[in-house]
């Protein structure tokens, strides 16, 4: 853990931090507490837009620190401003910190045993994507840094946020409500940088990629209509399942076939279809839902274009009807060029050069997206070391990994 504090500041320090000593020590003592507050964190996990003692937890922390703090951010969010001695930049630091409705099989002390209400039903919660371990590492950044402001040039903005996976139903939240509500502005930040665990990642290496590193995530839902007969008599009918059918064929054949993939990837993927109540009823109606992800904003266009002209052709050469609606999840995770550029003499000289790696795009998503789509921004990929080897990893943990 302290190797990624050390990351941090040396990011930090590459715009606004003037290096002049060997914080080893600090790193060193401050390790353990910060394990301790992951820990404490995963074990106490709340969803999203009700992260109610974790922002409460974060807010005591940073005023502790005698950082300005600003409480009930897009709800829950906790945002931290220290300034410098000197005049600068303003950089920006994101954690997030809500957790998801997923049971945590281990047997570790401080595995959670939380339950709570979800969409009307008791589910249990863990922190099955990482965000407890961000939120302990930006605390522990913070601490850090308020004992130096001295040699800060500028101000950094600690900004913990939450309902990156998504708010509930009804309820505005994340990085949009956040960017919204100004939280890039007073003072207006002139980058921001962002992080995320990851299994797959050796310990010590970071990952990175300059451009789209992360794709736009968007939410489809298609309404098939036909017209309902019995399932002996199909030609007195219009069967909306086999018009649902043809429709996911049809999709597909934008990836494969008008999507020039050797420039980016892209994915259409229908998650569910909802039909019919008996075996031998031909039903009126279908519906689908489906995730699209894109790296690149003229693919964006051209794969929504096309599932728009698409679904209702089909559907009519079919002899029924679909309509379709497309809505934003995310946007893309996209590292600004000049600041990855101007960042990696940085980790290099910190992480060495063979620790720091380029990597090819994921297809998850992120809304860190939504800050960087307003100011330059840096995302970075990194493994999780705990030196007690106590790993919070579940079969869960990898599909939920990102959204």
């Amino acid at each position: 853990m302290n190797k990624l504090l050390l990351y941090l500041l040396f990011i930090i320090g590459s715009i606004t931090f003037s290096l002049a000593q060997n914080f080893e020590k600090e790193y060193n003592a401050i390790e353990s507490k910060v394990i301790n507050w992951r820990r404490e964190i995963h074990q106490n996990p709340e969803l999203s837009n009700r992260e109610f003692n974790t922002a409460e937890k974060i807010a005591k922390h940073l005023t502790s620190l005698g950082i300005e703090v600003q409480t009930g951010v897009a709800h829950t969010g906790v945002v931290g401003i220290l300034k410098g001695k000197k005049a600068g930049k303003v950089i920006a630091l994101r954690a997030d910190i809500d957790a998801l409705p997923v049971f945590e099989r281990n047997d570790l002390p401080f595995k959670s045993t939380v339950t709570t209400e979800y969409k009307g039903e008791k589910v249990p919660v863990m922190h099955a994507c990482g965000h407890d371990t961000h939120t302990a590492i930006l605390m522990g950044v913070a601490e850090i840094l308020s004992k130096h402001t001295d040699k800060i040039n500028g101000t950094i903005k600690f900004i913990f946020q939450p309902a990156e996976e998504g708010p509930p139903e009804g309820e505005e939240g994340g990085a949009l409500l956040m960017v919204k509500q100004g939280v890039l502005k007073n003072p207006d930040v002139d980058a921001i940088f962002g992080l995320h665990i990851n299994s797959q990642t050796p310990v010590g290496v970071i990952r990175y990629k300059s451009g789209g590193i992360m794709a736009a995530a968007q939410k489809f839902i298609i309404n098939v209509k036909g017209k309902q007969s019995h399932g002996a008599r199909p030609w007195s009918g219009v069967d909306p399942i086999l018009i649902s059918a043809k429709i996911i064929d049809g999709l597909q054949t934008i990836i494969s076939r008008e999507v020039e993939l050797t420039n980016e990837a892209a994915v259409i993927t229908v998650g569910k279809i909802t039909s019919g109540v008996r075996f031998n009823i031909i039903p009126e109606s279908a519906e689908m839902i489906g995730t699209i992800r894109t790296l690149d904003y003229d693919m964006k266009t051209l794969i929504n274009t096309r599932m728009q002209e698409m679904v209702p052709t089909i559907a009519k050469a079919y002899g029924g009807e679909a309509t379709i609606e497309i809505s934003d999840a995310t946007d893309i995770t996209y590292n600004d060029p000049d600041l990855v550029t101007q960042m990696l003499p940085t980790l290099n000289k910190v992480a060495g050069e063979n620790n720091v790696q380029t990597q090819k795009a994921v297809t998850g998503a992120e809304d860190f997206s939504y800050f960087q789509k307003e100011v330059p921004g840096f995302f970075l990929l990194f493994r999780r070391n705990d030196p007690r080897k106590q790993s919070i990893i579940s079969p869960s943990y990898a599909r939920f990994y990102y959204r």
